[in-house]
């Protein structure tokens, strides 16, 4: 088994979900059980400067073991899974030699997944997949890509005669509720660009992404009997119904792709005297993007003006904005990993971010940071999987644009 496999198989054994709406940072302790792990095991490796904070951040240092002048190169992940379905005791599979059929997930429960409806599974024919028993997520969401900036960071503090400047390795709690940088200190941790390394199938490279914003919405309304309720009654729910009507129809991310933007409805619970209804805005052009929350913000008013001012509330929150124009001034980034890519015979996709990673806020902090694939699919689900071979390719990616570092930045310098 090689080394990444290993690293990701122990890593995903650790039960590190965020949740969202907690006070505290990270907000479940769990996420530290792995930062720990982490911080040992970069001290037994002989990484510097090793330390995890009371917030949760591992971060490390390979020092320099050239004399250019090389920009500091960050590699950064994020430790927790997603809230959206469990990660708690996964069971993991192995599938050997895949032969492009159905894949049995789980025999008690009859969960299976196949081409049919993850079509991407095509490009794996012969390649070994990992995959759960059907009844949690994976973990791959960020797991694989810590795991696979550990190994590079093995390989690089083993290899001294690979040289290159300083790299910086930082793993994040909270980037899945939207929290992962909001302690981050840049200029502590040392880099002066960096990559995430949180895109999905192998040759994904991101330095766009979504402007983002979350809109929570609480509507007030009157409960009374039923049989006595005429013009007395204000059903919250309805209101909320009547909300979501008048929003447009295809503008939600089942019916778009690429650059369209959306809104999302997260969440709705509710009663007859109060609902609460979440929703995510998203698009990448930013004048778009300020539309859509006006547009929000517009059907509040008209519904306060028809049932009475009061009756919702909307608690309105940018939470990141596109990358690309910090990304932009420093393109080498994109082109030194595109050659990578192509001397390692994978193709490049590059792709917008139909979301956003900890690089986009990072990004906006001073520390331009696009985001590199980490191998895996369908994240946040019970179908999640990766390719081995996907993972042990990023590995030599990384480990590629920390040589190209030494050998294009550094000349050039």
């Amino acid at each position: 088994m090689s080394a990444v496999v290993d690293k990701f198989l122990r890593y995903v054994a650790i039960d590190t979900q965020s949740m969202e709406d907690q006070e505290c940072y990270p907000s479940t302790k769990k996420q530290k059980v792995l930062g720990q792990m982490l911080e040992q095991e970069l001290k037994e490796m002989g990484a510097s400067e090793v330390s995890m904070d009371a917030y949760g951040y591992v971060t490390a240092v390979i020092p320099a073991n050239t004399d250019k002048s090389i920009p500091a190169l960050g590699l950064i992940a994020h430790m927790d899974t997603s809230p959206a379905c469990s990660g708690r005791d996964i069971s993991v599979q192995i599938i050997r030699n895949y032969d492009g059929g159905r894949i049995l997930l789980n025999a008690e429960s009859g969960e299976t997944m196949g081409p049919e409806e993850f079509e991407d599974l095509n490009c794996y024919v012969g390649q070994d997949l990992i995959t759960t028993d059907g009844t949690t997520l994976l973990g791959a969401d960020d797991k694989a890509g810590v795991a696979e900036i550990m190994a590079a960071a093995e390989y690089l503090l083993t290899h001294p005669e690979v040289k290159h400047g300083k790299i910086c390795i930082a793993f994040t709690p909270d980037e899945e509720v939207g929290r992962g940088t909001d302690f981050f200190d840049v200029e502590a941790f040392g880099a002066d660009v960096a990559y995430t390394v949180d895109g999905g199938r192998l040759g994904e490279l991101e330095y766009e992404n979504f402007n983002a914003a979350s809109a929570r919405l609480t509507i007030h309304g009157v409960s009374i009997h039923p049989g006595s309720a005429k013009w007395k009654m204000k059903n919250s729910i309805l209101v909320g119904m009547e909300l979501q009507s008048m929003l447009p129809v295809f503008e939600n991310p089942a019916c778009t792709d690429g650059y369209e933007g959306f809104f999302h409805l997260d969440s709705f619970e509710g009663d007859v005297e109060t609902t609460v209804m979440k929703y995510i805005v998203r698009d990448h052009d930013m004048d778009k993007f300020q539309q859509k929350k006006q547009r929000m913000q517009d059907i509040v008013e008209f519904l306060n003006r028809k049932y009475g001012e009061g009756t919702v509330e909307l608690e309105l929150k940018d939470s990141y904005f596109n990358m690309k124009e910090k990304v932009a001034p420093h393109q080498y980034l994109i082109t030194i990993a595109e050659d990578c890519m192509k001397n390692l015979g994978i193709t490049p996709i590059v792709t917008p971010i139909r979301g956003g990673t900890d690089g986009a806020r990072l990004s906006f902090k001073g520390l331009p940071c696009p985001n590199l694939c980490s191998g895996g699919h369908n994240f946040h689900g019970r179908h999640e999987y990766i390719c081995i071979q996907s993972m042990e390719k990023v590995v030599e990616l990384l480990t590629g644009i920390v040589k190209a570092f030494e050998a294009q930045v550094g000349a050039e310098r």
